[in-house]
């Protein structure tokens, strides 16, 4: 007998977090790290958190978990999931389609599928992707009007969102948009890699102390390899262009270096051929990526052309590099760039109206064994490339490095182990050291936030800028002390003064120090820093004996001695001992506690600033 009540009752979606779950593991996946991230959402959900941050560094399977935690917060109950995107629709449709074959329930949608007077949000659940643009956020604010229970995803959450008009007691508009589609009642959740402008904007309120952070998978290839504390001994091929200058002929030594690369593993490594690509990311300027692709259009014409002037000195070439490189193998390879010349896609990714979707998708999963992406901005956040094997970047930067958007630039990041000692970063020396120092610069911050009450501090120099000034907000954010510390350690004060009593450099004594006492507790990425960045050699470099916190007073709850942290800092003149280090610029500390516990202090005194939020501005 027909009877609906019953019916219904099994067709109900209840465990659609389950579900995707055994996708996952049944594919391989590393699901513990998803779990917890979801996990801990849901928590603050449940207690009221209505605005944080999910921190996961660049493609490190960020979509994926976002994909989880739809599914999961569907299964909690609430109607109307929003994920925003970049205001690119390549962007867009990349993502949609991943959520779309994930098989959630409801099926993801355009917000541009929801918007007609048929179709009727009602009391149903939905699930709506819209880019961060202003005419799409509007209509989606009025087809949702009324419609509570919501919560907002907000991807590469600190491009767009953030208000860029805080220090004029304005809003911008996209801000005020998305503060319009969370409303009153719904909860916002901001996922990126770069969390720094969404803390010092205070964007949406979100509280730093809730923020969640999301570890990348184990073959996950990020800042350790592609920015190590030393470039001595990396695992992929680092190639240095000059400072400055812009011969055609780098491009075309990177072009034929891809295109070795490429013969190479298809003749000799891969058992079946497999397409790669190469970005080119020379410019922010349209007109560039349009000279960019008129010269590699041309390389590929000489290399058909076998009247054209260039066509042996290319072969040549070509086979130069490839026995150079892989010995007892060049007629080899040169035999299969010439057997597969014709098989090459260039796409350029920057178009004004984004009419040429469909090829950018080639692009990000290629189709040919050649296949060259040029762009700039529209490359530079959330795009995934696949099989990506070649990046040659010569951007120009006439002022500071951003920092965050420097980080959304590591293209190259993401699963590359398979064939990360093929894989080659052609880029000027200077650039690569300042993009080093960037992620070492975001690494303290996010270590400072562990250390400091989860109020993480932000630095930025002479060269490297942290985010844009009009993001800051100039009112409750505070230029620190100048002071960061590390993880707690059993203090072994006899072994610790006998290092830092030797006659030897004191960079030295600090990476000894830091093998006696762990590295969570004296970091590689400091020491690097430090090592990088001494202008009047070791003298710029003091390491103080350790000194006890025995004499504090922590009645006025102002120092926390069992944990060793005070809130005005530890570090003042009389711990910096100018009259013994006149001329040192960085300050290692070690304060010690009744308890026999320590932690160690690192002062800077110079050009570099420390910014974090008041937190008299929660």
């Amino acid at each position: 007998m027909f009877n609906l009540e019953d019916l219904e009752s099994e067709s109900h979606n209840d465990n659609r977090f389950e579900r995707r779950l055994a996708v996952l593991i049944e594919n391989n996946q590393e699901i513990e790290r998803i779990k917890s991230v979801i996990g801990a959402s849901i928590e603050n959900i449940k207690n009221n958190r209505r605005s944080f941050v999910i921190y996961g560094e660049p493609q490190s399977g960020k979509t994926e978990m976002m994909i989880a935690l739809t599914a999961k917060l569907l299964d909690f109950g609430f109607k109307i999931v929003v994920v925003l995107l970049n205001d690119s629709v390549q962007l867009l449709n990349q993502n949609l389609e991943r959520f779309q074959r994930s098989g959630l329930a409801p099926a993801p949608k355009k917000f541009s599928e929801i918007l007609s007077p048929d179709v009727s949000i009602g009391d149903h659940q939905w699930v709506i992707f819209c880019k961060k643009n202003t005419q799409d956020l509007q209509k989606l604010n009025q087809k949702l009007d009324g419609h509570n229970k919501r919560v907002v995803i907000d991807d590469e959450a600190d491009y767009a969102t953030p208000n860029s008009k805080i220090n004029k007691s304005e809003k911008s508009r996209i801000n005020e948009l998305t503060e319009i589609l969370i409303g009153d009642t719904g909860t916002y959740i901001g996922v990126t890699a770069t969390p720094a402008r969404l803390d010092l904007n205070r964007t949406h309120q979100n509280q730093q102390e809730y923020w969640i952070d999301f570890p990348p998978h184990s073959e996950y290839t990020g800042q350790d390899i592609f920015f190590p504390v030393s470039i001595d001994d990396l695992p992929y091929r680092l190639t240095f262009l000059p400072d400055t200058g812009d011969d055609p002929r780098f491009l075309r030594e990177a072009l034929f270096s891809f295109m070795v690369n490429v013969g190479y593993l298809n003749t000799i490594i891969q058992t079946r051929e497999q397409n790669y690509s190469m970005l080119i990311h020379t410019s922010g300027k349209k007109v560039d990526h349009s000279t960019d692709y008129t010269q590699v259009v041309k390389i590929f014409e000489a290399l058909k052309d076998r009247e054209n002037n260039n066509y042996e000195i290319y072969f040549k070439r070509i086979w130069e590099i490839a026995n150079e490189r892989y010995p007892g193998h060049p007629d080899g390879i040169t035999r299969y760039i010439m057997g597969n010349r014709d098989r090459n896609n260039i796409v350029v990714m920057n178009s004004d109206k984004e009419v040429n979707a469909a090829d950018n998708r080639t692009a990000t999963q290629p189709t040919a064994p050649f296949t060259i992406a040029i762009g700039g901005n529209i490359v530079s956040r959330g795009v995934t490339f696949n099989n990506l094997l070649s990046m040659f970047f010569t951007r120009d930067v006439k002022h500071k490095l951003q920092q965050d958007t420097y980080i959304q630039r590591a293209r190259m990041f993401g699963s590359r182990g398979t064939y990360l000692k093929y894989f080659e970063l052609i880029i000027p020396r200077t650039l690569y050291l300042d993009w080093q120092k960037c992620f070492i610069f975001h690494r303290l911050s996010l270590e400072s936030r562990k250390q400091n009450n989860k109020t993480p501090i932000w630095l930025d120099g002479n060269r490297i800028a942290v985010v844009s000034g009009s993001s800051i907000d100039q009112t409750n954010v505070v230029v620190d002390k100048g002071e960061m510390s590390f993880a707690l350690f059993d203090f072994q004060q006899t072994e610790i003064e006998e290092i830092i009593n030797q006659n030897i450099s004191s960079i030295t004594k600090i990476k000894i120090l830091a093998s006696f006492i762990g590295k969570d507790s004296l970091p590689d990425y400091l020491i690097s820093y430090i090592e990088t960045f001494c202008p009047l050699g070791d003298v710029s470099v003091a390491v103080h004996l350790p000194k006890t916190i025995s004499g504090y007073n922590d009645k006025s709850g102002e120092t926390n001695k069992a944990t060793i942290i005070r809130n005005r800092g530890f570090i003042g003149n009389r711990e910096l001992e100018l009259n013994i280090f006149p001329d040192a610029i960085h300050h290692i500390n070690i304060m010690f506690n009744e308890q026999n516990k320590a932690r160690v202090f690192y002062k800077y005194q110079g050009s570099i600033r420390f910014l974090k939020i008041s937190r008299n501005s929660d």
